[in-house]
């Protein structure tokens, strides 16, 4: 008979945490990297990280913070982790992760949880290892300086309202979102093309690990939109990502935009899988 049992992961927990963590170092990056920094102290951690054992074995995690995240979750695990998640009621604001456990989790947690204010279910996960040869960085694309934030914030703003269709000043006034984007600035990991003292192009390197890291954010302003200068600005910011924070560059992005998939394209993305985002 098949022993399995599910708990909250303690500090001393950690290399096991981190061993599964890293056998999928691309899909778990953003994971990896805030267990790296903080370790498994939810308090640090800013939330709990589930482990489903199974014959005294870490076999799947799950994070619930702000986000809920299931990760290398075989179908077993997602059914004990979605009854967790429903006895301790809804904490987070979305689901993400992996397209299909994800999907499976959402599932089992709708008819508590639901419904959802947006489902976005195919998200195609795109990788790199090298610059592409066709699009020249873009020379004004640099990093963004900590005396700079106020010039950089309007744009994360817009962007995340855009992408994410709330404000990310809501709630607490913003106050978590700045420190956010403040510790990405003094990380080296926010870039921009600033003109007249306005961003015209922006994205950051949102988790790194030393195998792996994730660019997030990419948003042109909407004047400049049309001219293909998002293509010169994401070859940079690969540049930087490649010679300074890991071998391999990944994204994803919704599957209805089809113009920045392109542009990931153009400039040596190639999607090797999805991810799936329920909001709330």
């Amino acid at each position: 008979m098949t022993q399995t049992t599910t708990r909250v992961l303690e500090p001393s927990d950690l290399p096991a945490a981190l061993a599964l963590l890293e056998s999928e170092p691309v899909a778990n990056a953003f994971v990896t990297a805030r267990v790296q920094a903080a370790g498994l102290d939810p308090w640090r951690l800013g939330g709990e990280m589930w482990g489903w054992y199974e014959h005294g074995r870490l076999r799947s995690l799950c994070y619930s913070g702000a986000n809920l995240v299931p990760i290398c979750a075989t179908p077993e695990a997602v059914r004990a982790f979605a009854e967790r998640a429903r006895r301790t009621g809804r904490r987070c604001s979305s689901i993400v992760g992996p397209a299909e456990p994800t999907a499976r989790l959402w599932r089992l947690l709708e008819p508590s949880w639901g419904p959802a204010r947006e489902v976005r279910s195919n998200q195609p996960l795109m990788v790199t290892e090298t610059e592409s040869p066709d699009v020249a960085p873009d020379p004004f694309v640099r990093r963004i300086r900590k005396d700079e934030m106020e010039v950089l914030m309007p744009a994360c703003v817009a962007m995340f309202t855009e992408e994410v269709g709330i404000s990310p000043l809501a709630g607490d006034g913003g106050l978590l979102y700045q420190a956010r984007v403040a510790e990405l600035i003094g990380a080296g990991r926010s870039f921009a093309r600033i003109e007249d003292g306005r961003v015209v192009f922006k994205a950051e390197i949102g988790a790194a690990t030393k195998r792996a890291c994730q660019i997030q954010g990419v948003w042109v302003a909407p004047e400049f939109r049309g001219r293909g200068i998002s293509k010169g600005g994401m070859a940079a910011v690969l540049r930087y990502a490649l010679a300074d924070v890991a071998p391999v560059v990944s994204l994803y992005v919704n599957d209805f935009n089809t113009a920045a998939r392109a542009t990931y394209r153009s400039v040596g993305f190639r999607e090797v899988g999805a991810f799936m985002s329920v909001l709330f």
